[in-house]
């Protein structure tokens, strides 16, 4: 496990993108012709299943062992980013899914339930799934001459940190069921989204 040398990490759990996917969104995206807002890098794209903030680099271990007990759906989690939103209070332009599937809200509530006892509190947070194209937006929702049609097919969910806009991966889970003991579920991971 690779960490920035600081007392403590932002981190996040998320569903990643894959290479192909997150070329389509940015080539979607370029189409937009965005006057307004900062792009988010397509590098950073992913799906934010539950946002940790600051933690305490001590915690990282255990947070990564409570993560590990989650029960995997068995089969990898797929969804169509298929609207596109601002969502005003957070500022952001946002590729979000018509329909959820259940599989993706278990995951997330089951990941906010485990980190209950290190004091994260989502209580007053609904978890609305999406893929965030460009902060600091504040204009109408862009037209659109293609609409978004883009599935996001997850077999892995992964913790990540966030240092000065760069993303790495701390650890990642199998969202398939594996003959593995549930100790070996996770590996840990250097690199990026």
């Amino acid at each position: 496990m690779t960490l920035i040398n600081e007392p403590q990490s932002r981190l996040f759990f998320a569903l990643t993108c894959s290479a192909p996917l997150r070329k389509a969104i940015s080539q979607w995206r370029a189409l937009l012709s965005l006057r307004a807002g900062r792009p988010v890098p397509s590098a950073n794209f992913h799906l934010t299943l539950l946002f940790l903030g600051s933690v305490d680099q001590a915690q990282i271990a255990d947070i990564c062992a409570a993560a590990s007990k989650i029960k995997a759906p068995g089969k990898p989690i797929t969804l169509a980013l298929d609207r596109l939103e601002v969502w005003r209070k957070s500022k952001a332009l946002v590729l979000t899914p018509d329909d959820a599937p259940p599989e993706l809200m278990r995951l997330s509530y089951a990941l906010e339930q485990a980190m209950l006892r290190f004091g994260h509190d989502q209580e007053n947070k609904e978890f609305r799934p999406h893929l965030t194209l460009a902060r600091d937006y504040q204009s109408p929702v862009p037209e659109a001459g293609i609409p978004p049609d883009f599935f996001l097919r997850a077999d892995r969910f992964g913790l990540y940190q966030s240092h000065k806009g760069q993303y790495s991966l701390v650890a990642v889970w199998p969202l398939v069921q594996t003959t593995q003991g549930e100790s070996e579920r996770f590996e840990e991971k250097t690199g990026s989204l």
